[in-house]
């Protein structure tokens, strides 16, 4: 009969703890993802940024030419590490890395007009994190 008991107890507490992370999860899971911090961006200078960058930031301010047809496309912000603004603000440009055939993982995203633009980010990680520029 004690083993019975125990056989019992054990039960319960599997059921207990498996209920426990089912109810875990649907909570972690539903959660809506918090807004990661805007405006704890690092910042990087003009002179800072590869010699490449340097030449496509002068290029966005001209209106181009540009390297790749994809310059100058809309940037969605879907890492949401950018300040939220309407779709369409947003504008990203290749920043050629020497030795690559494609397009590489450098980028400078920019906001507002086009020729003048009210703020420029540079992601050296392909959207992972961006610091802004500061020129």
């Amino acid at each position: 009969m004690e083993i019975e008991a125990m056989s019992s107890l054990n039960r319960f507490k599997l059921v207990l703890t498996g209920l426990t992370l089912v109810a875990a999860l649907l909570v972690g899971g539903l959660q809506a993802k918090a807004p990661p911090p805007v405006g704890l961006q690092s910042t990087i200078s003009l002179a800072e940024l590869p010699s490449p960058g340097v030449e496509i930031y002068r290029r966005i301010h001209q209106g181009g030419p540009f390297v790749s047809e994809k310059d100058g496309s809309v940037f969605g912000n879907r890492e949401r590490l950018l300040p939220a603004q309407k779709r369409g603000f947003y504008r990203e440009y290749t920043v050629p890395t020497p030795g690559l055939t494609h397009r590489g993982v450098r980028r400078i995203v920019c906001g507002g007009e086009a020729k003048s633009p009210e703020v420029c980010y540079f992601t050296a990680d392909h959207y992972a994190s961006f610091r802004q520029i500061a020129p």
